[in-house]
């Protein structure tokens, strides 16, 4: 393949010596100056919020280390976007020579799929932590602090050693730039951070996720001894590919000579594909519905109750504190790779200590993920931003919460596909409001509102150009009839849309 990036959103093949890359935005970390409104937020939705609360970062207290992070975020977000794929290792894997190999300091499992990820990757970090192995976590995109994104021992690292981390690697950075035709990506260069700091640690084990695909991810220059793939659907097809099978086989390359890949349910062409990489480089293959899976689960108060079916047999009463079938479905995938990191499987059938994987489940959070964050009326956030991640969220909030009336709050990517993802949310949206989030790639609300009108009627449309408006607006809707006390809002249709609500509303 080539080593020149592929065409960005504006048929540019990449920037010259002169723009620097400062043209291209990250779609999932920069902000552009409406930001300030964001962060002002409303008076009103923080008062009735409460204190913030959850493992998300807010940002530092200090005013010099709070200037330096977000020196060292300007200086990231001026490189090469995340969502640009290049098909090529070639920086990451000079980086990575410059730096001594770190990411071959300890051994690691490596996650890719399209939805599910950061959720499965979380409760893998603490089944992991529960057996007292220290874990580093690599996670995106952020939700609100780009420090989540680097995790040891289940939480982000500070502002003052993602700093260090930075500046530690930054005239290593330098020396690949100046020899490469061009300067690492933003992706890139936290993927160095998080490898040095996980060596630096140093970490018992990494649990690292992809950004894009797999086989070219900028992740990949680890060499994991467990894969794990979860549900595989149709997303970034300019980049990974037109079918399930074709976006398989891009993400399959994370599964590495003689190592165990866990499969979670897979359309029938992506696993062909997935167990013909398998085959080839002698890995062993653990599937979900085969060798484990979910034997049974019943909604409990603030999640669910599950039996899972691992490698060495059965969990019983696994308090999950996620709501959504989906979830007990990552819940098993995690299971599963955590056992066969620790040798059990078909040649080693036993099971892990049944009192610690309880506690570990129940220690699981993954914020902005069907994420609760004001009652009165309730109010969800969810990160779903394509068809596949919308259809089960709509079918989990329907199961965990019963409201009488939702109200939705969307906010999404011009590049996504904004039909489907509003056709699955249809059938549980009384009335939807449209609106966007602070960066560049965010959708027209008056565009995505022609579409929402296609598919809902513009009588249950309603348009809100500002987030914290939007939310005001759905907020008023679920509140104004007494007859609907039962309604709730969900706030979806990106990770950034979802992160900025989760500030407005005082959660960080």
């Amino acid at each position: 393949m080539s080593e020149r990036p592929l065409n960005d959103d504006n048929g540019s093949t990449g920037p010259d010596d002169n723009d620097r890359f400062e043209d291209i935005v990250d779609a999932e970390t920069d902000r552009d100056p409406d930001l300030a409104v964001i962060e002002a937020g409303s008076r009103t939705l923080r008062a009735q919020a409460g204190p913030p609360q959850g493992d998300i970062p807010a940002r530092p207290e200090d005013p010099e280390t709070d200037r330096a992070l977000r020196e060292v975020e300007t200086e990231l977000a001026g490189r090469w976007g995340e969502t640009k794929l290049d098909p090529s290792l070639v920086r990451i894997e000079a980086l990575m020579d410059i730096l001594g190999q770190p990411q071959r300091a300890y051994p690691a499992i490596h996650i890719t799929g399209t939805n599910g990820k950061t959720s499965t990757a979380r409760m893998i970090e603490s089944l992991l932590g529960a057996f007292d192995l220290r874990t580093g976590r690599y996670t995106s995109p952020h939700v609100q602090s780009i420090t989540e994104r680097i995790s040891l021992d289940g939480a982000p690292i500070s502002a003052e050693r993602f700093i260090e981390t930075y500046q530690d690697i930054k005239p290593y950075v330098e020396m690949v730039d100046d020899r490469e035709d061009y300067r690492l990506s933003f992706f890139e260069v936290m993927t160095g951070m998080a490898y040095a700091a996980f060596a630096d640690a140093p970490v018992d084990v990494a649990v690292v996720e992809v950004g894009m695909g797999g086989t070219w991810d900028a992740t990949n220059v680890v060499d994991a001894s467990v894969a794990v793939v979860t549900p595989i659907s149709l997303d970034h097809t300019d980049r990974l590919g037109a079918t399930t099978g074709d976006i398989a086989g891009e993400k399959a390359g994370v599964v590495k000579q003689d190592a165990t890949v866990v499969l979670a349910q897979q359309p029938v062409d992506a696993a062909q594909v997935l167990l013909k990489r398998a085959v080839d480089v002698d890995a062993t293959v653990a599937r979900e519905g085969m060798e484990f899976g979910v034997v049974s689960r019943e909604v409990a108060v603030g999640g669910q109750l599950l039996t899972l079916r691992g490698l060495g047999g059965e969990y019983p009463e696994l308090f999950l504190p996620l709501y959504g079938a989906h979830q007990a479905h990552n819940a098993a995938v995690a299971l599963a790779a955590v056992e066969a990191f620790f040798g059990i499987g078909a040649q080693h059938a036993r099971t892990l200590d049944i009192d610690t994987v309880r506690r570990a489940f129940a220690q699981v959070s993954s914020p902005g993920r069907l994420e609760v964050v004001r009652r009165s009326p309730t109010v969800v956030l969810d990160a779903a931003h394509n068809p596949a991640g919308a259809q089960v969220t709509a079918e989990a909030i329907t199961e965990a919460f019963g409201f009488s009336r939702l109200i939705g709050v969307v906010g999404a990517s011009a590049d996504k596909d904004v039909r489907g993802l509003l056709e699955a949310f249809e059938p549980v949206f009384a009335e939807v409001v449209v609106t966007r989030n602070s960066t560049p790639r965010s959708m027209d609300p008056d565009e995505l509102a022609a579409v929402a009108v296609e598919v809902f009627g513009a009588e249950r449309v309603q348009v809100e150009p500002r987030l914290d408006d939007a939310l005001e607006a759905a907020i008023t809707l679920a509140e104004e009839e007494s007859e609907f006390s039962g309604a709730g809002v969900l706030v979806t249709g990106s990770v950034i849309t979802v992160g900025e609500a989760r500030l407005l509303l005082g959660k960080g």
